[in-house]
């Protein structure tokens, strides 16, 4: 195969993985949607930016969709998170360490869980308002 055509095997390859990546994570965010340990706003930026590696469709797609393609524009714009998703989501932090507390967690897994609950609370707090 000369090495031309092994460039555009290659990259049909890499779009496949980016674009089954989005697809995973699309799916694991919209799973979070209903269950309040997975993020996901977080998911569908990672979809977007997988399937603009991998599929402009699929980007096109998700960038203009009703529900998650204001959000994505504010992210790729800004950096914004609204603030309402800034309170749901350290609320949703602090009812899961309290929820693993009263579970009986080990002071170990607390710890751990604080400590990174407590760097994701702290980038969520300092992204600009949208």
């Amino acid at each position: 195969m000369d090495p031309v055509q092994s460039n555009a095997h290659h990259s049909r390859h890499v779009r496949h993985l980016w674009t089954a990546a989005g697809l995973i994570a699309l799916a694991v965010g919209i799973i979070g949607a209903f269950l309040p340990i997975l993020p996901t706003t977080p998911l569908v930026l990672l979809a977007a930016f997988c399937f603009g590696k991998g599929s402009p469709r699929l980007r096109a797609w998700i960038t203009s969709h009703p529900r998650f393609g204001a959000s994505i524009e504010d992210w790729e714009a800004t950096g914004a998170i609204p603030p309402k998703v800034k309170i749901f989501s350290c609320t949703v932090m602090a009812a899961t360490f309290i929820a693993s507390a009263l579970l009986g967690l080990s002071p170990m897994a607390l710890a751990a869980q604080g400590v990174l609950m407590g760097i994701g609370a702290i980038y969520v707090l300092t992204r600009p308002n949208r």
